[in-house]
């Protein structure tokens, strides 16, 4: 059975701010944790009021480990000169979860596309190498239901096994929500079906 690949690379607090000049142009790149699509548009409205001077705040994010979604906006720089090279920067730092912003603040010389896209590439890799980069392992699930008389061995085998309890309800039918490794999760998920009295229950 092939073992699932359960780790990913994101980072846990929003990194310094960066600033790369290019000809007078500034371009200010900051790199945020996100946990959904929602976390993107308070951020950038934040920063278009920080930067009020400012004629571009572009942007991508990726979300997601298995099949990632992105999204990669120009704010109106000349199309894919901004928002892509920002992503090719996700991508080849191999980052997800993350949302990195450059704002910029022309300085009255025009880049050209090729002087932009070099200079929002560089800037959201500026920001990535300033960031703290942290790995993280993604967890699955499981539910676990059984009577009290056979708790004893269900906590000896969450002992054995290291596992965390997420949630726990101990009455005549207890019932408990532990976390376990994704790449470990198919032999957990197995221990405790072969229990007898045990009901286990993958969540999603």
């Amino acid at each position: 059975m092939e073992k699932k690949e359960d780790v990913y690379r994101t980072v846990t607090k929003p990194s310094p701010e960066i600033l790369y000049k290019d000809r007078k142009s500034k371009f200010y790149a900051e790199v945020h944790p996100i946990t959904s699509e929602d976390d993107v548009k308070p951020i950038v409205e934040e920063l278009r009021k920080k930067y009020h001077t400012a004629n571009h705040v572009c942007y991508a994010w990726q979300l997601g480990t298995e099949n990632p979604t992105y999204r990669a906006n120009d704010d109106g720089e000349p199309n894919n000169s901004a928002g892509m090279p920002i992503y090719g920067q996700i991508q080849s730092f191999d980052v997800t979860n993350v949302l990195i912003t450059v704002t910029r603040i022309f300085g009255g010389t025009k880049l050209g596309v090729g002087g932009l896209i070099q200079a929002y590439k560089t800037a959201a890799q500026m920001a990535l190498e300033s960031a703290k980069i942290v790995q993280k392992t993604i967890k699955a699930q499981m539910r676990l239901q059984f009577e009290y008389p056979v708790m004893d061995i269900v906590m000896r085998t969450i002992k054995q096994k290291d596992l965390e309890i997420v949630s726990q309800k101990m009455e005549l039918d207890c019932e408990l929500v532990i976390s376990v490794r994704l790449s470990e999760s198919e032999e957990v998920f197995q221990l405790f079906d072969e229990m007898h009295a045990v009901d286990v229950i993958m969540m999603d």
